[in-house]
């Protein structure tokens, strides 16, 4: 593997479109759980559960997570993959070539379920015999974007989808920084493939260095001159400038 595979020169592009049809179908039933019990199971970094304010659910230490499919996908190691919406050609490919080589190396590929690197990430992995899990905005019985419900589908039914929504819930714009937020939670590590200055991954970045989670930039990001938020992240310990599928393997104990 070249030390630039996620630098500036990737090629490999692929193009498609959205898959349309009938309405989107909610699992038919799900599951509750404790976020502090999903964070015990994995083991990894303990979080306080005054650090976890943001689900905001009731008794202290009461977090609940609702999910349909199978929990054991966030077992460490487990990497969140995150990004723009409106992802170039070449950040799309990064996303699939890492969620690719996680895959390949038994990591647990983790993300949102939005547009653009999010969808590149999960359909990736989930190509390559890897196992996924998309945490969402919305509650489970709702589909965000509508183009993806196919993709929703197929996640709950063969890996795990994630929210802590409850069913027939008001979504709110609010609820995707949140659920960065979580998604940082449930991660061993985050990396960034694409993102500008205003981009809502940036809440997944700070949630890292506030949890003390590993933060990964891709080299094209870490580097662009157009883009000042990477220097607030660079001197956070656990941020590593991402070059070869290696900076986060060694750091997952793989």
């Amino acid at each position: 593997m070249s030390a630039y595979a996620y630098g500036v020169d990737e090629a490999s592009v692929r193009t498609g479109t959205p898959m349309r049809g009938s309405r989107y179908t909610p699992p038919s039933d799900y599951e509750t759980v404790q976020l502090r019990d999903i964070l015990a199971d994995r083991g990894g970094a303990p979080i306080e559960a005054k650090q976890i304010d943001f689900l905001k659910a009731g008794p202290e230490e009461s977090y609940p997570v609702y999910y349909a499919g199978d929990l054991a996908a966030l077992n460490s190691p487990a990497v969140a993959i995150v990004g723009t919406r409106r992802v170039s050609r070449e950040g799309a490919a990064r996303a699939r070539r890492l969620a690719k080589e996680l895959a390949q190396n038994g990591v647990s590929v983790v993300s949102g379920l939005a547009k653009g690197v999010d969808t590149e990430a999960l359909t990736s992995a989930m190509k390559h015999g890897g196992r996924v899990a998309a945490v969402i905005g919305t509650p489970l019985d709702k589909a965000y974007p509508a183009e993806n419900k196919r993709l929703q589908e197929e996640i709950y039914e063969n890996h795990l989808l994630v929210s802590q929504f409850k069913h027939g819930m008001r979504t709110y714009p609010s609820h995707f920084p949140e659920r960065n937020r979580l998604m940082a939670a449930v991660s061993d590590a985050t990396v960034v493939i694409e993102a500008s200055d205003s981009s809502g991954t940036l809440h997944q970045s700070a949630e890292c260095q506030r949890l003390g989670r590993w933060l990964f930039i891709t080299r094209a990001v870490a580097e662009d001159p157009k883009l000042s938020w990477p220097a607030k992240f660079l001197s956070y310990e656990k941020c590593v400038v991402l070059k070869d599928i290696d900076d986060v393997l060694s750091r997952m104990g793989q």
